[in-house]
């Protein structure tokens, strides 16, 4: 006999083992925390046991919660695979959802992007530009490309790019050319950003002591109006390549010393395994790595 146990209920109880939090599980299927304690507390009354340790910030799933959760949980993941591989399958679906930080989104890939609408003028591009990481498992975004180690489990990663840090200037400042020494850039205004210290990097890289003058400038929040600073002539910038290669083959920037140095981390495309051969997500990866000279 099959006992008549609410779907939804399952749902929120998988969804709170995953979360540790009834208010997270709620967010994620839209309803009220109220709604999902609710739900778990009918199973439990179903089931005649505890499923929860409820404290003050999260709760953690007893040992009877914990046998229930890995019963259930793989089927879950299967339907939400099998769900969003139909969905992404449709004829009439065009969106391409991309996860990605600001400064690349404005620095290097969204200058690119008419090259890939003119090769897929069927697919509709949707950037999601936020440092947040996101689920590609069950989330709405089909690719992301994330800056870190490309250590990221169950997932599919392809390096892109491997930046170096460069120091650039407006061509109208350093009207002669390269700076003979690193340390020359401290006769300069220092452009900072606001969450880094890369002049630091930079100058210990190349065997310099600036002391606490490589802290000193104005700062700003990200790359992209590091970019735009430098290129008012407003100091010099320390930024990552990738994210200066438009504006220096352009002429609005130059390299103000000619030396690089490479960063330890890269940017990698990152997309969910079981979404490869996804017609727009396969399209989409093989034009990118072949952008960055990858493919």
């Amino acid at each position: 006999m099959t006992l008549p146990v609410s779907f939804s209920a399952l749902r929120a109880f998988v969804e709170v083992g995953r979360h540790g939090s009834i208010k997270r599980a709620a967010s994620e299927l839209n309803v009220t925390p109220g709604a999902v304690s609710q739900q778990i507390k009918a199973l439990e009354a179903q089931f005649g046991i505890q499923l929860l340790k409820r404290g003050n910030r999260e709760v953690k799933l007893t040992p009877q919660g914990l046998r229930l959760f890995g019963m259930i949980a793989p089927g879950f993941e299967q339907i939400d695979t099998a769900v969003q591989a139909f969905y992404d399958r449709r004829p009439n679906l065009r969106s391409l959802v991309i996860s990605t930080t600001p400064a690349l989104a404005s620095c290097w890939l969204a200058p690119r992007f008419g090259g890939f609408t003119a090769q897929h003028p069927q697919i509709e591009i949707r950037v999601d530009s936020s440092v947040d990481l996101t689920d590609l498992k069950r989330g709405p975004v089909d690719i992301a490309i994330r800056h870190g180690s490309g250590d990221y489990p169950g997932l599919d990663t392809a390096l892109l790019h491997r930046p170096s840090l460069v120091a650039v200037a407006s061509p109208r400042l350093v009207r002669d050319g390269p700076l003979a020494a690193p340390l020359d850039c401290l006769r300069y205004p220092l452009l900072q950003d606001r969450d880094r210290v890369d002049w630091t990097t930079w100058f210990q890289a190349l065997g310099a002591r600036p002391g606490r003058t490589a802290t000193k400038g104005p700062s700003y929040a990200d790359d992209n109006l590091l970019i735009q600073g430098a290129v008012a002539g407003q100091g010099l910038a320390v930024v990552r390549d990738i994210y200066a290669a438009d504006a220096l083959q352009s002429g609005r920037i130059v390299l103000a010393f000619e030396a690089a140095v490479p960063t330890k981390e890269g940017y990698f495309v990152v997309v969910d395994p079981d979404k490869l051969t996804v017609p727009k997500i396969a399209a989409f990866r093989q034009w990118i790595l072949r952008e960055a000279g990858r493919a």
